[in-house]
């Protein structure tokens, strides 16, 4: 069985969120390992030994800017990755500055209410809500989770509104699900092997021992083909 080494990017702290995400990573499979790493920390700087990326919920971050500069990592060197909640947002903040060139865009939590937003205020504070989320048909989310809507927790106040996920799907994201209130659910840039984002936290239930989400058994899958990948490389080379 090849070995997995996954990054847990963000600042643990004692919150139901971060909770479950240290207990579901015991059920993300044989082989594979998943470490917190701290946004202000040492090992977020060189991300090299990793074969999967997760920019988990509990923003703003204790540095920020790490915390962009690790999705622009991911995203450039085709790295899986996975942005949940904060993830999300910090991901969409990323995708204007870098890809759609707007030097300013800003979050409305870290940054302040400003015109330079491109994540706003929620319609209504989703902390510790549960919504439908209704995926959209033809999806990689939709084959992963099938079609019918279901219950996703959230812990968040904050979100990309309706002339950001346009622009967003323009510059070639696609929306896989939506919500009432989150408005989008899931976005993923289909042009990488998985950048893939989500409103609602896929692993809470970890806790009670609810099975392995979809997306996070899809996420270690091509975290897994990437070890398998690197290491034939390596062996070429030899």
């Amino acid at each position: 069985m090849v070995s997995v080494s996954i990054a847990l990017i963000g600042d643990r702290r004692d919150h139901r969120s971060h909770r479950e995400l240290d207990a579901v990573r015991g059920m993300l499979g044989e082989g594979v390992s998943a470490d917190w790493v701290a946004t202000d920390g040492e090992r977020v700087r060189d991300l090299g030994q990793f074969d999967g990326i997760w920019l988990v919920p509990g923003s703003p971050y204790a540095d920020d800017d790490a915390a962009v500069a690790v999705v622009s990592w991911a995203r450039e060197h085709d790295v899986p990755f996975l942005g949940t909640c904060g993830g999300l947002q910090y991901a969409v903040v990323e995708y204007f500055r870098n890809v759609l060139g707007v030097e300013g865009a800003s979050h409305a939590e870290a940054d302040g209410v400003d015109v330079s937003n491109v994540v706003h205020p929620l319609a209504c504070s989703l902390q510790g809500e549960g919504r439908l989320v209704r995926p959209v048909a033809g999806t990689r989310f939709s084959r992963l989770v099938g079609d019918e809507p279901f219950v996703g927790m959230h812990f968040c106040s904050y979100g990309p509104g309706p002339e950001e996920l346009e622009r967003l799907v323009e510059a070639g994201m696609v929306v896989e699900a939506v919500a009432e209130d989150a408005g989008v659910e899931v976005l993923e840039l289909p042009t990488n092997r998985f950048f893939m984002l989500t409103l609602f936290q896929p692993h809470i239930g970890a806790l009670e021992g609810r099975p392995l989400h979809p997306l996070l058994g899809e996420f270690v899958r091509c975290a897994r083909a990437r070890s398998r990948d690197r290491r034939g490389a390596s062996l070429r080379v030899v």
